[in-house]
């Protein structure tokens, strides 16, 4: 099945691996509150027990430094795609309102950022991950 729409996370590289996989969890749940339309129907077993769905297409993870990151968000501005973001600054942090006011305390082009999450029509998500290599 081909879907008109990509999603992508990118992380990135120099985190310690449970730090990677906290931002791209925290990121596909921000991106899934989002647009709703990502995300499929519950699921059941055949014994009939019900189980939460899941994001209904593929997620692409990459990684990248914190100069790439960087970049993805400004290509992302310029074409008009809001992204997720996660900052290094919520690793300190410990509920959603102090997250928020950490990343509104920094202007745009200061954040330092942890990883970006998008959703956008494919061609569009091509164009702002261009360059980047797949989480290995």
């Amino acid at each position: 099945m081909t879907f008109d729409t990509k999603i992508a996370i990118v992380v990135r590289e120099s985190l310690a691996q449970w730090q990677k996989l906290n931002v791209t969890a925290f990121l596909a749940g921000g991106l899934a509150g989002v647009y709703p339309e990502i995300v499929g129907d519950r699921y059941r077993d055949g014994s009939g027990v019900a189980y939460g769905p899941l994001v209904r297409q593929p997620i692409l993870v990459f990684a990248a430094d914190a100069e790439a990151l960087t970049r993805v968000l400004k290509r992302a501005a310029e074409r008009g795609v809001v992204p997720s973001i996660y900052t290094m600054e919520l690793f300190t942090t410990y509920n959603d309102v102090d997250n928020r006011a950490a990343v509104a305390n920094v202007p745009t082009d200061k954040l330092d950022l942890a990883g970006v999450a998008l959703h956008a029509e494919r061609k569009t998500l091509d164009k702002i991950v261009k360059g980047l290599k797949l989480h290995a």
